[in-house]
């Protein structure tokens, strides 16, 4: 069992039988939404190679995304559009993300691991921990950051078909030197978030 595994069954074993980890994806691009994940391990059946999903190639991303699906006791995704994140702030969209992830599982879960250094409002602080860098050290967060970043990839290739013009399929929304070319010449999309972007208009 590594070591991700460990840091949750210590905390199980104190009484918080269903960990939910809670991570997002796609904070820092300048297209597409941010999307959350929660996910309820079985810490009984450990999936081999969870971990942080920034460390792992998107192939070996998704074949463990399709186990965590299978496996885990309940997960679900959260979505906040850019038209949120330019209304209240990529901070408190992710927030928002995060809460309707939580609020998918429908309470099936005894103690929330939330990825970061705050808690996430609106929920009672008594059964939640954050936990910077948690997605490198829980592996319920690992699994939460590897649902949420498979999930939004998706979802950018979705939009690729949508506006095949920025190539959002190859750079996910990103600020790659390919992607602000793009945005020079073709102008803004629907799904770009106008307050990232403000030097382009």
């Amino acid at each position: 069992m590594n070591d991700l595994y460990q840091h949750d069954m210590i905390l199980a074993a104190q009484g918080a039988v269903r960990i939910a980890g809670v991570d997002e994806a796609g904070r820092g691009p300048l297209a597409g939404p941010v999307v959350a994940a929660a996910v309820v391990l079985n810490l009984s059946e450990p999936i081999d190679g969870i971990n942080d999903s920034k460390k792992i190639s998107e192939k070996r991303r998704e074949a463990l995304y399709e186990q965590i699906i299978q496996k885990a006791q309940k997960y679900a995704t959260g979505i906040s559009s850019p038209k949120e994140i330019d209304e209240i702030n990529i901070l408190q969209a992710t927030f928002l993300a995060m809460k309707r992830a939580i609020e998918a599982i429908n309470g099936f879960y005894d103690f929330l691991l939330i990825d970061g250094n705050q808690y996430v409002a609106g929920l009672s602080k008594d059964n939640q921990r954050s936990l910077t860098g948690g997605d490198a050290k829980s592996a319920s967060i690992a699994a939460a950051s590897i649902v949420a970043k498979v999930t939004r990839d998706r979802m950018m290739g979705e939009y690729h078909n949508q506006y095949p013009q920025y190539d959002f399929g190859k750079h996910k929304g990103y600020g790659t030197k390919k992607h602000r070319e793009m945005i020079t010449q073709h102008g803004l999309c629907e799904i770009h978030r106008k307050t990232f972007l403000k030097s382009f208009f």
